[in-house]
């Protein structure tokens, strides 16, 4: 299929190369002329695995083009909004600015039966206000199919789907979306079709899932922290339940991104708008929960070195939200360096990719490329972004870097016996 794609950050970079390796003849629109040239030359302007392996393959098949002209995409058949719906300044709303410009953009450039379909997270009710929009001005119709990218895995999750949500008002949309999802349909993905509302509700309600079984384990985490049990075994003990299953029942700093905070944000001020703000009202919760964790790290720090922080050195392992990637956006990690700089510590942080990118926001930290650079002549580690290279660590031969070996495990995933009896004292997160 003929197929453009508006916005091509981190969502839509991925979502157009991948369109475009499955078969399709994809443009990808952007306004930003620097990201619109990587990307034409095969770079992407961020790190995700096996995004640069695709986009190399379709731009050279010429199945993949980008340009900064919405005219451009006159001749496709689907289009695919993807751009950013970041938190208002000043409120916790979704900005719909990038959204609204992108299809009033796209407006002038629709062919008759041409099909306009939402991948951007967006309040519920926007997608009933956009068709209208569209209807209004084109003879195009509009479907919206929510992303459940996992930065890490975004490449795979957009070939191979663990679902497909189709938000239509007619059999048509879904029918073309069919055409578009094509191969993911054969190899068995499940497809919903539904409304535009429930259609929205889907990612917002997953994500607050999602953030809510987070911020449970370390509510545990930290009632854990004033009894003396072990937070781990408790999250084996329960996940075992087939009820409420072990995974994302990790207790640690907390999670972050440009997406998890924001998303449940704007959900529950959608929810205040609706009227119906109380029953969301536990997402406030959840949020604060989440924001403690990233405290409980510095408090730990502050312990650990007998208040004798602003004459430390102290080693941060990791910048990045998560390991296999380079978004620092909300990141619980590069927010705990920062504000151990802020009581004075020397702070050295290492990330195998977020480095640029948190210099860039924070140019007054210390960064090293290596760990061992980081390591060496420290007072404290602490780990804060479970990258496999620092589940990883030889705690003897950090033991031989440090100044004194303390090590405070932000993500709990280190084994505290192997570290302790390299000589380190383990400070975990609710374990004892």
């Amino acid at each position: 299929m003929r197929i453009s794609v508006i916005g091509c950050g981190y969502l839509g970079a991925v979502h157009a190369s991948a369109m475009a390796e499955l078969g399709h003849d994809v443009i990808g629109i952007d306004v930003d002329e620097s990201k619109i040239a990587r990307l034409a030359a095969g770079a992407p302007p961020f790190y995700e695995p096996g995004l640069p392996e695709i986009l190399t393959s379709a731009t050279a098949s010429g199945r993949l083009r980008f340009s900064t002209d919405s005219a451009d995409a006159a001749d496709a058949d689907v289009h695919f909004i993807a751009v950013g719906t970041p938190q208002a300044q000043g409120g916790y709303a979704a900005d719909l600015t990038y959204v609204d410009a992108a299809v009033d953009g796209l407006i002038p450039h629709l062919k008759p039966g041409s099909l306009v379909v939402g991948k951007s997270t967006v309040p519920v009710g926007t997608a009933a206000r956009l068709a209208e929009r569209v209807a209004a001005g084109s003879e195009a119709t509009l479907a919206w199919n929510p992303e459940f990218l996992r930065e890490g895995f975004a490449v795979e999750d957009t070939i191979r789907p663990d679902r497909l949500v189709y938000g239509v008002a007619d059999q048509r949309a879904a029918d073309v979306l069919d055409e578009v999802y094509a191969q993911a349909l054969e190899a068995g993905t499940p497809r919903i079709t539904t409304d535009f509302a429930t259609a929205e509700l889907v990612k917002v309600s997953a994500n607050a899932f999602l953030a809510t079984k987070i911020s449970f384990i370390n509510a545990m985490a930290e009632i854990a922290e004033s009894t003396g049990a072990d937070v781990t075994a408790l999250a084996d003990a329960i996940g075992h339940d087939a009820r409420i299953g072990r995974r994302f029942l990790n207790a640690g700093v907390g999670f972050g991104g440009g997406c998890l905070p924001k998303d449940i944000r704007a959900f529950s001020a959608r929810a205040e708008e609706l009227g119906r703000g109380e029953s969301v009202a536990f997402l406030k919760e959840v949020d604060a929960i989440n924001l403690r964790r990233r405290q409980r790290v510095v408090d730990l720090a502050v312990e650990a070195l007998d208040g004798q922080i602003h004459t430390s050195k102290i080693a941060v392992l990791g910048v990045t939200f998560k390991p296999d990637s380079d978004d620092v956006r909300d990141s619980p990690a590069l927010d705990v360096a920062v504000q151990l700089k802020g009581l004075g510590a020397r702070v050295v942080a290492t990330d195998p990719q977020g480095i640029e990118n948190a210099r860039a926001r924070h140019p007054q930290l210390e960064y090293a490329e290596q760990a061992d650079d980081a390591l060496r002549d420290a007072d404290l580690v602490v780990l804060v972004t479970e990258w496999r290279e620092y589940r990883d660590l030889d705690p003897a031969a950090a033991a031989a870097l440090v100044t004194t070996p303390t090590v405070i495990d932000g993500r709990n995933v280190l084994s505290p016996e192997a570290w302790r009896a390299a000589g380190f004292t383990y400070h975990g997160m609710g374990r004892p």
